[in-house]
């Protein structure tokens, strides 16, 4: 290394952690051994197995097979596991290559960096840096800290075939239905031997005329009945704990754990049609899988703070990867995301209340839009609200502002961004009391005029995430009853769903973006999945389906004959196709570094896509008529 740049690499060593822990001496004794290789985009090194793919000095460290610490200066690289799996993306004064720190670490646990810019890389020889330990063993323990942190966040993004496919088994898959039923009027000596020698059950569902009341486990047992000395002839109601949380079998598993660790609890009942037909317990989530997205949610529930939070993007990152790559059905993928960003929300709201001071009255923080819907992919931005107790004053409202101003922009710092059209909490005209918001949706049903349509065509889809649930199922009721009241809404929205119409002759008459960066490329959001969210929100409120969700709305409407059977059938697959379509398109976009977007380029199309995505089109023009018939009245 010329010795003329020996001051400058030492000046910068000095500022990049661990390196600002050691005397300035030694950095200057590692800043003098460091050699430099720039790395042209998409080039790779193997930093467990020695150099590959350098030029010039590289080859020459690669028949050493000498390992380095490695310092980015310049450039951004990305870690990627053997099996392509995203273990890291690092940026200036990032460093990689600890595993030399630990003797024990497999050759499982290797990965390749691969340059997705230009990059200028700082190596640092293994020996150099174990000699200066050697000699001062205190600083040691800097560089392993740092080792076990990069490690244990590899760790956290590693996944394997069995844990991708275990987001899409169903409760039902998993749960146990070998479970103890009993009567809440069993004494408690009975349920104990009815769990132990006849159904050999850590769990017992308690019932009362056939209905769910209660819950017992042998943990109960031994707190609440061998500890308190309490009479076990007594009726096993008097200690069980009521009203347990259940799931349903058609639940995906990752919403039964994710209720396990919110509420903290060891076992769910299992219900179909009121019935209890299993039992889902955490043993049955810890054999053999390591769900990372149940993961990033207990990290997520125990930070301690917005910028603990935001350094688990790489995370979130690596999950919506590995269900992409693992072909998990598209409408569980935004599922598993929507359960991450509901998350954040619930945790940066109950940090802002810690600071804040307890709320001054009840209150509901609402999401909408894709979140309400579950269908949050990586470009969702925020869309929430806030409802307010008719109790609210004015002061609570400031309250309230500052809360919901906190809660923003700790989003926004977690990578969901805030909303463009300022449809979030933190505008006063959307955390207001609910007789307020009652009388939004009576105008907005009653009177759609273009921006009142805007409105509710973003609140048309709310979702309770923290707070009063109960206020949303009332705004929800609300909604319903002003459409009863005046049908012709519907045909508004009929009006506007039509509008745009699906480019059926892609490829040959193209509709592409005309100006802008986003030029010749198809608009996948706006000529597609936007449609059909739109024709399923029609079909949703003309059935007064519950769900915001897209799936669930269609489905709805079939049940109750409305969508016939093959047109449910079409659309829906149009919908995944389309979904999918989007999502391996921004997996691209992330595997190589860019910003994932909606803009598709017709050039990266093959025949087969081609034929797929006419096909998905023409169902949804088709879907189109379908309604302008059924509720366009004289458009």
């Amino acid at each position: 290394m010329p010795h003329a740049l020996l001051p400058n690499i030492t000046q910068f060593l000095c500022s990049v952690d661990p390196f600002d822990k050691l005397p300035k001496e030694l950095v200057r004794k590692v800043a003098a051994e460091i050699k430099i290789t720039y790395l042209g985009k998409g080039e790779v090194i193997d930093p467990c197995n020695g150099q590959s793919g350098l030029s010039g000095e590289g080859e020459n460290l690669s028949k050493s097979q000498q390992k380095f610490l490695y310092v980015i200066r310049t450039g951004s690289m990305e870690q990627r596991k053997p099996d392509g799996v995203l273990r890291a993306r690092l940026g200036s004064e990032d460093l990689f290559g600890f595993t030399f720190l630990d003797d024990q670490v497999s050759k499982e646990s290797g990965y390749q960096a691969v340059a997705i810019e230009n990059t200028l890389l700082y190596l640092i020889p293994h020996s150099t840096l174990e000699t200066i330990f050697k000699r001062n063993p205190e600083y040691a323990e800097h560089f392993a800290s740092q080792a076990q942190v990069r490690l244990k966040s590899a760790l956290d993004v590693v996944w394997s075939n069995k844990e991708k496919g275990l987001f899409i088994k169903k409760v039902s898959d998993v749960a146990s239905g070998v479970i103890a039923i009993v009567d809440a009027s069993m004494s408690i000596k009975d349920v104990a031997h009815e769990m132990r020698v006849v159904k050999r059950s850590s769990t017992a569902v308690v019932c009362d005329n056939g209905k769910l009341v209660g819950l017992m486990t042998d943990r109960d047992m031994t707190k609440r009945v061998i500890a308190e000395g309490h009479d076990n002839s007594a009726p096993i109601r008097d200690v069980m704990t009521p009203n347990p949380l259940t799931v349903s079998p058609n639940d995906l598993v990752l919403h039964a754990a994710s209720l396990m660790m919110q509420h903290n609890v060891r076992g769910l009942p299992v219900v179909s049609e009121g019935k209890v037909v299993g039992l889902l317990t955490t043993s049955h989530l810890v054999q053999n899988h390591r769900m990372q997205a149940i993961f990033l949610i207990e990290k997520i529930k125990y930070a301690t703070s917005v910028r603990n939070m935001a350094s688990f993007t790489t995370e979130r990152q690596a999950i919506f990867e590995a269900l992409v790559e693992g072909n998990v059905a598209p409408e569980t993928i935004g599922r598993v995301m929507s359960m991450i960003m509901d998350a954040y929300n619930r945790r940066i709201i109950q940090i802002a209340i810690d600071k804040l001071g307890e709320p001054p009255c009840h209150f509901s923080w609402i999401v909408a839009g894709s979140h309400a819907r579950n269908e949050v992919h990586m470009l969702s931005d925020q869309d929430n609200a806030i409802i307010l107790s008719d109790e609210a004053t004015e002061n609570d409202k400031v309250y309230f502002r500052h809360l919901s101003q906190y809660v923003s922009n700790g989003l926004a710092a977690c990578g969901y961004p805030l909303c463009p059209g300022k449809y979030m909490a933190a505008t006063p005209k959307w955390c207001q009391p609910l007789s307020t918001w009652k009388h939004y949706y009576k105008k907005w049903v009653s009177n759609p005029e273009y921006e009142r349509l805007l409105n509710i065509s973003v609140f048309l889809e709310i979702r309770c995430v923290y707070g009063e649930a109960s206020y949303a199922d009332i705004l929800r009721d609300e909604l319903h009853s002003n459409i009863r009241s005046n049908r012709e809404f519907l045909g508004i929205l009929t009006r506007d769903a039509i509008n745009t119409s699906p480019p059926l002759g892609v490829f040959n008459s193209l509709v592409l973006e005309k100006t802008g960066e986003n030029k010749k490329t198809l608009n996948i959001k706006k000529y597609a999945i936007n449609l059909v969210i739109d024709l399923a929100r029609i079909y949703g409120l003309a059935v007064e389906c519950d769900s915001s969700n897209t799936d669930e709305r269609f489905t709805q409407a079939n049940e109750q004959g409305m969508l016939s059977d093959d047109s449910y059938k079409n659309i829906i697959n149009a919908y995944h196709y389309i979904l999918m379509f989007r999502q391996h398109h921004q997996l691209q976009a992330l595997k190589r570094g860019e910003q994932p977007d909606n803009h598709i380029n017709p050039d990266s199309f093959g025949s087969f896509e081609r034929g797929n995505l006419k096909d998905a089109f023409r169902i949804i023009s088709t879907l189109q008529d379908a309604v302008k018939l059924r509720f366009g009245g004289r458009l």
